[in-house]
């Protein structure tokens, strides 16, 4: 059996395991209600937000919807609203 070296050695991208937390984050909304601020950070930081430290995650219930949740992210550097939306990019807003 032949076995190919350059398979051994590929790696997920780091981008790979921030989409595969977030899809498990929206799989059901048990698992949204335990959201991490990292796991949160990792996705919008996949869409370019700066988030050098992820402090403090809350959701906002008010804002969500059923298969939407809206969290408010404190990163040490800007706190957003995100809208995370199954199968598609967050919906992302840095707040004053």
């Amino acid at each position: 059996m032949l076995y190919s070296s350059c398979c051994a050695t590929a790696r997920p991208k780091p981008a790979f395991h921030a989409v595969a937390l977030a899809g498990a984050l929206l799989a059901s909304p048990a698992a949204a209600e335990e959201a991490t601020p990292e796991i949160i950070a990792a996705h919008i930081r996949t869409q370019g937000f700066a988030c050098d430290n992820a402090l403090h995650a809350e959701r906002n219930r008010e804002a969500s919807k059923p298969d939407e949740p809206v969290w408010i992210l404190r990163c040490s550097n800007a706190t957003y609203r995100v809208r995370l939306i199954p199968d598609m990019a967050a919906k992302v807003e840095r707040l004053e």
